[in-house]
């Protein structure tokens, strides 16, 4: 299989701008709570864009609050960079991606906030959303957080 070539993601040096837009989001934190919102990846510049969700987070204890998280996407030869938007950004991880024999692309990355260790999976699906999991493991924090995204039309 020719790893750089698929389908709905065209090649691996595409896919930063190919996010670019409108996204839905379902989110799951195991055992912790559920969130459902709008993500927007707009253009910052010819090589960035600025990553923005909002959306509603639902705790299993019936609490609910507004969320909102940005981060912004650095487009690499073979993947993305993902920084915290912060001034000046600082380097969340780094994400080079590959095809699986199942037609998708994906790529992870290990990034450690004091002693909790976030191992985190990009996969770009074949039908053109996609999926971050985030495992994350640690004396503070004990999780696992799947989101899928859709593409708003």
């Amino acid at each position: 299989m020719n790893e750089t070539l698929i389908d709905g993601w065209r090649d691996v040096s595409q896919v930063t701008m190919r996010l670019t837009g409108a996204w839905s989001f379902d989110r799951v934190i195991r055992g912790q709570g559920t969130m459902q919102g709008l993500a927007t990846f707009t253009p910052l510049d010819a090589e960035r864009l600025v990553y923005q969700e909002q959306g509603r987070l639902k705790l299993l204890n019936g609490a609910e609050f507004e969320a909102v998280r940005e981060y912004i996407f650095r487009k690499g030869e073979r993947g993305f960079d993902v920084f915290f938007k912060e001034d000046p950004p600082r380097l969340f991880h780094a994400i080079s991606l590959s095809a699986s024999d199942s037609g998708a692309l994906s790529g992870s990355a290990g990034h450690l906030c004091n002693l909790d260790h976030y191992q985190s999976t990009y996969t770009f699906c074949g039908d053109g959303g996609f999926v971050i999991r985030h495992v994350v493991s640690g004396p503070r924090k004990d999780y696992t957080m799947v989101t899928a995204y859709t593409r708003v039309s």
